[in-house]
């Protein structure tokens, strides 16, 4: 065994998800199976969600004070990659056990409330477009509409962006006002070509009242005294969006390995496997996501070394978290790209893998934390002038 495929193999069979692993490799394979209903229903149903909760995948981000795992960034980023091989929507929906990360900057007492039926709660929300809020007291009057809640239809809590006068001491930075789904109104209007099982519907709120310490600043200090809420919550999550392209990218090379050694075309022309050009972009291909990878995870394993030793990550190696996340999502994505191409003629048949995987991938990349745009800020930091601001 390869020292990669060790270090691989112990990533994957972590003690921290025991008794969970057998139960994450048996969802993983049901997810493959109904890959095809999740697109049809334009989201992940709500057995499967309750899978994946009994995989310990939606405590991940839960504070073990609470009952969860809190569990290291980089061994939930392995999480969301496995689940990504076997399809991208669910392993998007997935990644969103991190997400609870931002709850711990609500206040305690808020969050022992949400958490009083166990550590499992599934948070989603959509902050933009940023909507008016009235100020009432000791809370908001809440009506808007709200875009790409990825996962909203299996969620136990739903989060939408307000903002107001003084936005409650936060000026400038807009509140999330977390609900309880009975409250908001799902719209269903999620029709895209890619990532389409991940039910990125509207929300709609219609004059509802939250109390302030139902809100929070989305990345603000977490008010949980545990590592995981000192690891950058920004950084975290581009993170688990790079993880689903480096998935699908291994789900794009697999397909292409197993097309390669398959019966000659109708044109007469030699098995992929025998033609020199095939092989040699096979194995760029290879190379190219496991380079993007290790630099993906190094970066993220030594942010985690640093949190778990009481240090705070500096600027520089917080820019390595967010430009490894960006160059993982892109390299990935190109190499779904190479996959697709060197597929020939069988890869445009609409019931072909390669064309779901394309499609997903490309989504992955136009996600606000991993477009190319980000590489200015990242460069400024290694340049050693002031990013834009937001950033990392």
């Amino acid at each position: 065994m390869t020292s990669q495929h060790m270090i691989t193999a112990a990533r994957q069979t972590a003690p921290t998800l025991s008794p969970g692993q057998t139960a994450l490799d048996d969802v993983i394979a049901e997810i493959a199976a109904r890959r095809d209903e999740f697109d049809r229903l334009s989201h992940v149903p709500k057995d499967v969600i309750q899978r994946l909760k009994q995989a310990r995948v939606f405590r991940a981000s839960t504070p073990k004070r609470f009952g969860g795992d809190a569990l290291a960034p980089h061994l939930f980023f392995d999480i969301v990659e496995r689940i990504a091989v076997a399809d991208g929507s669910a392993s998007w929906v997935a990644g969103f056990g991190s997400a609870n990360v931002y709850l711990a900057a609500l206040p305690l007492e808020t969050q022992a409330i949400l958490y009083a039926e166990g550590p499992d709660q599934v948070f989603a929300g959509a902050l933009y477009p940023v909507q008016p809020a009235a100020r009432m007291g000791h809370g908001w009057q809440v009506s808007g509409r709200w875009k790409f809640a990825s996962g909203c239809k299996g969620a136990d809590w739903l989060g939408v962006g307000i903002g107001g006068p003084n936005n409650g001491g936060q000026a400038g930075k807009p509140l999330t006002a977390v609900f309880r789904p009975d409250q908001v109104t799902i719209v269903d209007n999620w029709n895209v070509v890619g990532m389409q099982g991940t039910g990125s519907h509207d929300l709609q709120v219609n004059d509802r009242y939250v109390d302030d310490v139902w809100t929070f600043v989305r990345g603000s200090a977490a008010l949980v005294d545990e590592p995981l809420y000192r690891y950058p919550a920004v950084s975290y999550q581009a993170g688990v969006h790079a993880a689903v392209n480096l998935g699908l990218a291994r789900a794009a090379l697999n397909e292409l390995t197993a097309m390669s050694s398959g019966r000659a075309t109708t044109t007469g022309a030699p098995r992929l496997a025998d033609r020199p050009h095939f092989r040699i972009e096979l194995a760029r291909a290879e190379a190219q996501l496991r380079s993007a990878r290790a630099f993906f995870f190094e970066a993220a394993e030594q942010a985690w070394d640093v949190i778990a030793a009481g240090d705070v990550l500096s600027l520089e190696q917080n820019n390595l978290l967010r430009m490894s996340a960006i160059h993982a999502a892109h390299a990935a994505a190109e190499v779904v790209q190479q996959c697709y191409k060197l597929g020939g003629i069988a890869a445009i048949y609409r019931q072909h893998p390669l064309q779901r995987i394309v499609r997903d991938s490309m989504v992955v990349t136009q996600h606000a934390f991993l477009g190319e745009s980000a590489y200015d800020g990242a460069g400024a930091v290694l340049a050693g002038v002031p990013p834009f601001a937001g950033y990392p």
